[in-house]
């Protein structure tokens, strides 16, 4: 696969992803300002690398992406939910986020927490709706609750919150990232994988390519965040030195982050060798380890 039939399939997977989370909410009920808060940072663009891994994943594996549609769009709401929290002033308190004023900047504070609230569990209305085997939902609800749980990305961001003004230790950077960005990842390949009712191995294959696309993937935002612009990132730079953040850059300095960048995607392309073709999800992680934004 060259880069251009690459680019084309990158463009399909997002727009019948951004097709499928627009329609998640044109039938419900709407009170207040509430769904109109959801909606403002579900359909603010992005570059949906998640729920692509979840279609990509299921193709991988032998399944229809059609089918693992309603997975990726749940997803896709359990990170936006966490970008709305994160941003929130008692975390991260940033004002933009893909280039837009962040959602509380909005809505206020306490539509921005709701909000947050209703993306959270309408992930799992949006999983269980799909349309598959019963067996295949109840494994993706439970893959999705532990990665996106207290075990998973909530467990990281509380460790982010508990080490910030503090020095961390690279074992402690990785387990941090592995859950507050890895597990999400994780969890988006494997239920790609669960939607097409891949094998133990395959999904053992998926997840380990998943947690090092996501290592690499955090490890380039920690680059970006001293070395890119706001008008790149289209969010604030520097923001991890103002809240005293421990990051890869500050632990092993701007070269060998990028040395590490690069080492995690060989070993991500690795994990791949024993399904037919994995060419599009090879060059998914080649494309996020040379990304400026």
């Amino acid at each position: 696969m060259d880069w251009e039939q690459f680019e084309t399939q990158l463009k399909q997977d997002q727009s019948a992803v951004e097709a499928a989370l627009h329609a998640q909410f044109q039938d419900s009920a709407r009170y207040a300002d509430l769904t109109e808060a959801m909606e403002y940072s579900l359909l603010a663009g992005g570059k949906r690398i998640r729920p692509v891994l979840t279609l990509e994943c299921c193709r991988l594996c032998g399944g229809d992406p059609e089918a693992a549609l309603n997975f990726a769009c749940g997803v896709e709401m359990i990170h936006t939910y966490s970008l709305i929290h994160d941003d929130l002033p008692a975390m991260d308190d940033d004002d933009l986020r893909r280039g837009w004023p962040t959602n509380h900047k909005v809505y206020g504070e306490a539509t921005a927490i709701l909000a947050g609230d209703g993306l959270l569990t309408a992930a799992f209305q949006a999983l269980a709706g799909a349309k598959l085997p019963a067996e295949r939902v109840v494994e993706a609800v439970a893959c999705l609750a532990k990665e996106a749980g207290p075990e998973g990305m909530v467990g990281g961001q509380a460790l982010d919150m508990a080490g910030e003004g503090r020095a961390l230790t690279r074992k402690e950077l990785e387990l941090l990232q592995s859950l507050k960005t890895g597990a999400l990842i994780s969890a988006a390949a494997e239920l790609g994988c669960i939607a097409a009712g891949g094998t133990a191995e395959q999904r053992a294959a998926v997840r380990t390519y998943a947690q090092c696309l996501g290592r690499a993937f955090q490890i380039q935002d920690d680059i970006l965040d001293v070395t890119g612009t706001a008008e790149e990132l289209g969010k604030p730079t520097g923001s991890d030195q103002v809240n005293e953040k421990s990051t890869f850059v500050t632990a092993l300095g701007l070269e060998e982050s990028h040395a590490l960048v690069h080492r995690l995607t060989d070993q991500a392309e690795a994990a791949l060798e024993g399904f037919d073709q994995p060419e599009f999800l090879i060059q998914l992680a080649q494309s996020l380890a040379q990304r400026r934004k």
